[in-house]
């Protein structure tokens, strides 16, 4: 039986912004069969989140970094000074072909376009993988992503290390505990604006020394570096064949404890009421309404989940459940029959209405490190929890609703089974055309 504690939610509303970390509530998801006391390890990126990956990864102390593959070598500077045994390689091929019998795991921290040839290339050489959100640029090689890691039988991991967290568990466990009844709707947000409405610059500027712009294309078909920062390091995110939008960066970060808690997977149809990208950008102000079946959680048969970025925002009515209580500025509201739960990003849910839970005692709920779990699954111990046969259709959704935002007002019925809209324009955004020499192979 969990602990049971209590706490004013009015006074809480000031503390947003906290998380805390300790010991497990879900367990699933593959374990290593391995008697190691310490992980090989090798990173795919040395900067930007790959640097906070890493070092989270190093800090368990079960780790040791024996490569990093970057691309730029002017990111690798603070790398050299903490890590200065660690091999460094451009190519991450190059890291695999040299290093592959010192290695056991890698992370994959890279630009969304690279996620799925890092991961499967590392997978078929026999290593667990800890690959960032999202799992891939497209929805076929997510499919890819999760047979290799059953064929292979390695331990993965998708790096959304708020699942970890006691505040998602929390929330998964009070809605399928049924506290607020079962589920009408769910309304989630973001105010990230990934994307840009202005057309490609129609300039050629000189490649920084120590930045191998063939190899940071990768996959992508060729085209002049353009500088200030517009691909790399910052930018890529807003570009159609290097990132994917807002709702790519932080759909998985925040659809997550939506579809842990309600059991969903995937869709029936999706359907956007915002813009549409341009020929190189993403659209900002994005609203993506998805139908899903409905499970042992919902109220019917059918679950609505509408996704809001930028400047949109849930409804008036919706936002009115919170009883003048400010809307978090990203999180999720459950909408259930006896009352609502609203979960910010990052912190602890809160019921609704207040007279009628203002007394109730909010189950005691531990979390854990995303990134120690996963060393831990790799060195034998307890099993991933965000392993891809999760994070899979978690991504697969996620990027449905990218797609979805290139035919604005138009609903497109999804097959999850045979990866099929009956859109057939729609369906070209599955998979993509790989650069000649980077074709996969699985």
């Amino acid at each position: 039986m969990a602990k049971q504690i209590s706490f004013s939610r009015r006074s809480f509303l000031k503390t947003l912004g906290t998380t805390a970390l300790a010991a497990p509530f879900f367990r699933s998801g593959l374990l290593a069969n391995s008697r190691l006391t310490m992980l090989r390890h090798a990173s795919f990126g040395g900067g930007g989140m790959a640097w906070a990956d890493l070092t989270e990864l190093a800090g368990t102390r079960k780790v040791e970094l024996v490569a990093v593959a970057e691309v730029d070598l002017n990111r690798v500077g603070e790398l050299k000074k903490r890590f200065p045994q660690t091999r460094i390689y451009q190519d991450y091929r190059v890291l695999l072909e040299k290093e592959g019998r010192n290695l056991d795991s890698v992370n994959v921290s890279t630009p969304d376009h690279m996620h799925a040839h890092m991961a499967i290339n590392a997978m078929q050489a026999g290593k667990h993988v800890y690959v960032q959100k999202p799992l891939a640029h497209d929805i076929d090689e997510v499919r890819m992503m999760m047979e290799l890691a059953r064929k292979q039988k390695v331990v993965s991991q998708m790096g959304i290390q708020i699942h970890s967290t006691n505040h998602y568990r929390l929330g998964a466990l009070l809605i399928q505990g049924g506290y607020i009844g079962k589920i009408k709707e769910v309304h989630s947000w973001c105010p990230k604006s990934w994307g840009d409405p202005s057309p490609l610059p129609d300039r050629k500027d000189p490649v920084p020394e120590g930045l191998d712009w063939n190899l940071w294309l990768g996959v992508c078909a060729d085209r002049p570096f353009i500088g200030g920062g517009y691909y790399h390091p910052g930018n890529w995110r807003n570009r159609l064949d290097f990132g994917t939008g807002t709702l790519g960066d932080m759909g998985c970060h925040i659809f997550d404890p939506v579809f842990k808690a309600l059991e969903i997977t995937g869709p029936i149809s999706i359907r956007s009421e915002g813009p549409a990208p341009n020929k190189a950008n993403w659209a900002i102000d994005g609203k993506v309404e998805y139908v899903f079946p409905g499970t042992r959680h919902t109220a019917d048969s059918t679950v609505k989940v509408t996704w809001y970025d930028g400047a949109q925002k849930p409804p008036a009515d919706v936002v009115k459940l919170l009883e003048g209580d400010p809307l978090p500025n990203t999180g999720s509201i459950f909408v259930g029959q006896h009352g609502a739960m609203v979960l910010p990003h990052i912190n602890r849910p809160l019921l609704y209405p207040d007279k009628k839970y203002a007394d109730f005692k909010y189950p005691e709920v531990a979390g854990e490190s995303h990134w120690k779990l996963f060393v831990d699954a790799c060195l034998g111990g307890v099993a991933t929890t965000a392993h891809f046969d999760y994070s899979g259709p978690l991504t697969q959704a996620v990027l449905l609703g990218c797609i979805a935002s290139r035919f604005p007002h138009t609903t497109l019925k999804w097959n999850a089974a045979t990866l099929r809209f009956d859109e057939t324009a729609a369906n070209e955004y599955i998979r993509r055309e790989y650069r000649p020499g980077w074709q996969l192979k699985v």
